[in-house]
């Protein structure tokens, strides 16, 4: 009995624990986790085999009551045949055989009353036995039900943590390009481009003035060639 007290104290601590508040507390969830489900694991493969052990137990004390019931009626089905026989013994006159027959009676129901006793005996232990079987199962039953819920649990850290993990590095490199200040490099490159137009409106002015210099000297020449022109012509008329 106290080895089954044991294994129903074993089975009530798995189902009894509380995930969240061992994860709460864990430095590293997801090794406590995996740990927890190791532990989990061996614990009901424990209890499996144990739970199995008090079923087949049960089974045999259930075989032997059976049998014991079967012994009674047995021993009962002799102890009245044998009674038949005295009786008729008894009616013939032939007392000698009677009381043989009647001894023969009185063994079978000695056998009968012990095989009863075994019975009622075995009946209480055999419901306080059922009862025991009973809550072995529920409790294993839930203690599974729970190592489902603890893997899914571990699971969904697992998922949630690398999901953590892969936000943390954009972060990072989100971080690093605000570092950088792309727009400071725009502006640089706008400077530059500015200060390359400017230069060439520079040269560009330069050559139209040059062009236009060209233009103006044409017409000082053609001018003076007038002047001087007119002035033989004067000259010409005075003669």
């Amino acid at each position: 009995m106290a080895e089954k007290q044991s294994i129903l104290g074993r089975i009530s601590q798995l189902a009894k624990a509380n995930i969240n508040a061992l994860i709460d507390r864990a430095e590293d969830p997801k090794k406590m986790l995996d740990q927890l489900v190791r532990d989990y694991t061996n614990s009901i493969a424990e209890a499996e085999e144990a739970v199995a052990q008090t079923i087949g137990n049960l089974r045999l004390a259930e075989k032997d009551y059976e049998s014991d019931l079967a012994a009674a009626r047995e021993w009962g089905e002799k102890a009245a045949a044998a009674s038949k026989r005295a009786d008729e013994a008894t009616a013939a006159g032939n007392t000698e055989e009677a009381d043989r027959w009647n001894n023969l009676a009185k063994v079978a129901l000695g056998k009968q009353l012990d095989y009863e006793r075994s019975t009622k005996s075995a009946e209480e232990m055999l419901k306080s036995q059922r009862e025991v079987v009973n809550k072995l199962k529920d409790g294993l039953n839930s203690s599974k039900l729970k190592l489902e819920d603890l893997k899914k649990r571990r699971d969904e850290l697992v998922a949630r943590q690398k999901t953590a993990s892969a936000q943390a590095k954009l972060q990072d490199t989100v971080s690093s390009i605000n570092v950088l200040d792309p727009t400071s490099e725009l502006s640089r490159f706008e400077d530059q481009v500015r200060r390359q137009e400017a230069m060439a409106q520079g040269r560009a002015e330069l050559a139209a003035d040059s062009f236009e210099s060209q233009f103006d000297e044409l017409e000082d020449a053609g001018t003076n060639a007038e002047i001087e022109a007119r002035l033989a012509a004067l000259k010409n008329k005075d003669n």
